[in-house]
Order: structure tokens, then C-alpha cells, then sequence
């Protein structure tokens, strides 16, 4: 249950960064930001506070080879239901919905990778003490 729920969280965090419907804040500040600068400023800053928070825990867990791996091993995923006719790319929609949940995917990988690490190994991670 803890990684869907860090999963859900990270798509969300994407989709409401964008996606391919016009509810997305991409879409709200190109059409309202200048009318509305200090709430497009305010959820631009949390958007920002979110993917700090993902970004940092991705990469301290599974650093950036690992993003590229969860990341290629998604593609693969993909290319394989393609090969086999359960998936069509024409619709570009489609298409970023895709890419959307792969990155959504590596995020929250990336957030709960220590905790399946712990599990699978029993052993912790700990921060750096310099810090």
C-alpha cells in the first residue's frame, strides 16, 4: 500500500504539471497567470517543493543510473505490449499519459526504494552526517 500511494502522489504531482486535457497549471498560468500572477507564483512554488522532494529522494535511493534503468525497463514494458498488438501509439494523448505514468513510476521507485531495501536486506540507509 505505501508504494501505491507514493506512486499515486507522483502522478499527481505530474499531472497537475501537465497533461492533455487543459486542467493542468502549464495550461492555467499560458491562459490566467498575468490575471492571477500571485496564485500562479504560489502553486508554481509547491509544484516546485514536490518535485524537490521527489527529485532528492530519487535520486539519494537509486541515484540517476537507477532512474535510467527503472526508466528503460518501463520502455521495455511498453515496447513489449506494443509488439504484441495492446498497445497503439498513434494517439498522442495516449502518449503522454504514458509518459507520464513511466516518469510517475520512477518517482515513486525512487521514494520507496529504501524502504523495499530494508525489507529485502534488512539493512537501513542512513543520511550522511556532513549534511
Amino acid at each position: 500500500m505505501g508504494f501505491l500511494l507514493r506512486w499515486v502522489c507522483a502522478f499527481v504531482l505530474l499531472a497537475a504539471t501537465y497533461n492533455p486535457t487543459p486542467y493542468n497549471y502549464i495550461a492555467w498560468v499560458s491562459e490566467n497567470g498575468s490575471a492571477q500572477l500571485s496564485v500562479a507564483v504560489l502553486a508554481g512554488l509547491l509544484l516546485l517543493v514536490g518535485y524537490i522532494i521527489y527529485l532528492r529522494a530519487t535520486l539519494r535511493s537509486i541515484g540517476a543510473f537507477g532512474m535510467g534503468l527503472v526508466l528503460a525497463l518501463v520502455g521495455a514494458i511498453l515496447w513489449v505490449l506494443y509488439d504484441f498488438g495492446l498497445l497503439n501509439l498513434e494517439n498522442p494523448g495516449l502518449n503522454t499519459w504514458l509518459g507520464l505514468v513511466a516518469l510517475s513510476v520512477v518517482l515513486g521507485i525512487g521514494l520507496s526504494w529504501s524502504h523495499v531495501r530494508r525489507a529485502l536486506s534488512g539493512q537501513a540507509d542512513m543520511d550522511d552526517v556532513d549534511e
